[in-house]
């Protein structure tokens, strides 16, 4: 993001013209959405769902939660970048503390889901004798007789998470550099392609995990990446919202 970041802070002191404002608006958000804390909560969304629909519903939960993380950057961001405002940065710390804590639940979930034995992985021989592994659900199997009743989602899991984003980590300091424009619809067309930029890298690299996972050693061996996948971000989580108390030290 270094280099991204020296442009900006260039055309926001108006050493470049408007089309270069708006082109790197546009590159931040795609890049926006690769950020560490972006990535663990939308993998563990897409992970958690059933082999048949993670490349299904992969990219469209990477565009609603883009759509949440721009709704709350257009709700809160618009009027901070028009009126020349900043963020509270108490507001900046309690954001970044809940998408930890949402990390966290996400992933408790996935550890759940696996428990229950969403993520069994069988084999099956075909009449040519050649024998295959696929992940399968018991879930919602009746004819188990270890059969798990897991809750159904909506699109709207993925909207919130996003909502909670919009005002968290890099995209509060988005805000605050883009408040410092000082052409209005300038700031207010930056703030615009960034959210898109964002909605769009997002839903792109949802879909290319989605394709990850359903497919290839990954799928075959669900059952055991399931947990390590759980563990690793639950442990994220955590270290991200002590690190927005200032407990721990980003790296990042």
């Amino acid at each position: 993001m270094g280099a991204i970041d020296g442009w900006l802070e260039g055309f926001l002191h108006g050493q470049v013209g408007v089309g270069v404002i708006l082109l790197v608006s546009l590159l931040l958000g795609l890049r926006h959405a690769s950020d560490p804390d972006h990535l663990a909560a939308v993998t563990t969304l897409i992970a958690s769902e059933k082999e048949r629909d993670r490349v299904r519903k992969a990219g469209a939960m990477g565009f609603l939660w883009g759509l949440g993380h721009g709704t709350t950057l257009l709700l809160v961001g618009l009027p901070l970048v028009l009126l020349n405002q900043y963020l509270p940065e108490v507001i900046s710390k309690v954001a970044e503390v809940a998408i930890g804590g949402i990390i966290v639940l996400l992933a408790a979930r996935l550890l759940i889901r696996w428990r229950r034995g969403l993520y069994h992985v069988h084999v099956h021989a075909h009449d040519d004798g050649e024998a295959h592994r696929h992940v399968h659900s018991h879930a919602h199997d009746e004819s188990h007789g270890h059969a798990h009743r897991v809750p159904r989602r909506t699109p709207l899991s993925s909207y919130g998470v996003g909502l909670v984003h919009g005002i968290g980590g890099s995209g509060g300091l988005t805000l605050l550099l883009l408040s410092t424009i000082s052409d209005e619809p300038q700031a207010a067309g930056a703030l615009l392609l960034f959210a898109a930029g964002t909605a769009v890298s997002m839903a792109l690299l949802s879909t290319a995990f989605g394709l990850v996972i359903a497919g290839g050693p990954i799928a075959r061996n669900f059952e055991r990446v399931a947990p390590v996948l759980g563990v690793l971000s639950m442990a994220f989580g955590a270290w991200y919202a002590l690190g927005a108390l200032g407990v721990v030290v980003y790296p990042f």
